[in-house]
């Protein structure tokens, strides 16, 4: 480990720095800017609108819009900070402050203008889930509403959130809560009734209401330090952020934009999710029969972060790892987090990528539904389908089917997703074992600290938001026998 952080580079102070937008990117700014301004409420609020309407206009992530206008309105922080509350507060509570609204509407949800809807979601959200005045929340969702539907649109608004502020939250809940424990569960929390079915064959209804409940939580930044590079008391000096509970490279950042710390700009830290380094380390510490020949791979290794943590071990031990990513435009983002790792990256499909077998080590973090990591896209639970799930499996079959060809006797090869989804997860790895004899599940939650519980009924490991503070990560081991 490195005995202190040091900068790879010197940077001009913020008093020498130039503006280096070019003419288009100030033009942007300053339209911008009128944009917000032109809808007649406080900023906060123009911009949280102004999010929805990128997010369902035009399917954009709030998570990478709300960000840069921020930057660009450059709000004090209480103001951001409200402006941040609302918007991924709208967008996680869509589902039930729609069916409130429409009960709320003289005509369908699907015959209101979406601009005008963005509006009065704003509005309920604030009056539901806030303690914003009901007089302010109702006249500014009103104001936005008319200045993008016209007068005419105003009166509608303000009767559908007048309506909304005789109750509160818990007569609406209790008054429109469908039939079926699940499904009120759901609705309680703001999920389709489909992932709330999901979740709950896995952990029961017990659990149900604490794992929805925690993906309506802004989670806390993790970071991962480089081993070999900065060690995470270190980062966690640099950052004021505090060690991480699990991996011994993580770091707890509770506030502030991980983008402008020096270890994250230099790249001896990353933003990565502990459960997420867990796997990636798992895979890596796990023993190999007949000696680890120093030859590892990452099949699916967009967008790099468990290809960067393991091109840094492997670094230590003295290995190699090849990465594989189907997207050339992604390939190069990986190439230039590992510039100087012991990794070679392929621009290849994993289902067929052209190595020569006998690997000592894999990792499959296989594309997913992602369903592990709805906190964190606030709008995905909306945008998700169930029948998306077939072919992502069928996906997943065959880069674990892939896998196990390439896999050396007495390798092992890990698989992972960022989803609990038993057609994601145990319905692969079975499937893997029944199609491949020559494989054997091993323990992998004997690879997990011992401070982590609760990790399944099986030898996989599945961790949960409620229980860890991790994404919902998937991760087995299977090891080839001969």
């Amino acid at each position: 480990m490195s005995g202190g952080f040091r900068s790879r580079s010197r940077h001009a102070s913020a008093s020498t720095r130039k503006d280096r937008r070019s003419p288009a990117e100030r033009t942007r700014q300053r339209q911008g800017k009128r944009d917000v301004n032109s809808l007649g409420v406080d900023p906060a609020r123009s911009i949280a609108y102004r999010v929805l309407r990128k997010v369902h206009g035009e399917g954009a992530y709030a998570n990478l819009v709300l960000p840069r206008l921020l930057r660009d309105q450059r709000l004090n922080q209480r103001d951001a900070a409200f402006a941040t509350e609302i918007t991924y507060g709208t967008l996680r509570a869509e589902g039930t402050l729609d069916r409130i609204i429409e009960h709320c509407s003289s005509r369908p949800l699907e015959r209101i203008d979406s601009g005008v809807l963005d509006a009065v979601r704003l509005g309920a959200y604030q009056l539901l889930y806030t303690r914003v005045d009901a007089h302010a929340a109702v006249d500014t969702s009103v104001t936005m509403a008319g200045s993008v539907g016209g007068a005419s649109v105003r009166g509608f608004a303000n009767a559908i959130l007048r309506e909304i502020s005789r109750h509160d939250t818990a007569w609406w809940l209790s008054t429109l809560r469908p039939e079926g424990e699940i499904a009120g569960i759901a609705f309680e929390h703001s999920h389709p009734r489909w992932i709330a079915d999901s979740f709950s064959r896995v952990l029961g209804l017990q659990e149900l209401s604490l794992a929805l409940a925690e993906d309506s939580q802004r989670p806390i930044t993790h970071l991962v330090a480089r081993p070999g590079e900065l060690s995470a008391e270190e980062l966690a000096m640099i950052s004021g952020g505090e060690v991480g509970k699990y991996s011994p490279y993580a770091v707890y950042l509770p506030q502030g934009d991980p983008g402008r710390l020096e270890p994250v700009r230099e790249g001896m830290a990353a933003v990565q999710d502990e459960g997420s380094q867990l796997i990636a380390q798992a895979v890596v510490a796990a023993p190999v029969t007949g000696g680890d020949q120093g030859r590892w791979l990452d099949l699916c290794a967009g967008p790099g972060g468990k290809a960067a943590l393991m091109g840094a071990l492997a670094r230590i031990d003295g290995a190699h790892l090849d990465a594989v990513e189907l997207s050339e435009h992604r390939s190069q983002l990986i190439r230039q987090t590992v510039r100087d790792l012991p990794v070679s990256v392929h621009t290849a499909d994993g289902r067929d990528p052209g190595l020569t077998p006998g690997f000592d080590r894999i990792l499959v973090d296989a594309p997913c539904s992602g369903l592990g990591a709805l906190r964190r896209r606030p709008e995905a639970r909306w945008r998700k389908q169930e029948s998306d799930i077939e072919d992502l499996v069928r996906l997943q079959k065959q880069l674990v089917d892939s896998a196990a060809k390439l896999l050396k006797p007495g390798g092992v090869l890990g698989y992972s997703t960022c989803s609990p989804d038993l057609r994601e997860t145990r319905g692969v790895v079975d499937w893997l074992l029944g199609e491949h004899p020559e494989l054997r599940e091993d323990n992998a939650q004997s690879l997990m600290p011992e401070a982590m519980h609760q990790l399944g009924d099986h030898l996989s490991v599945q961790m949960w938001p409620h229980r860890h503070g991790t994404d919902a990560m998937f991760f087995a081991l299977l090891r080839r026998e001969k």
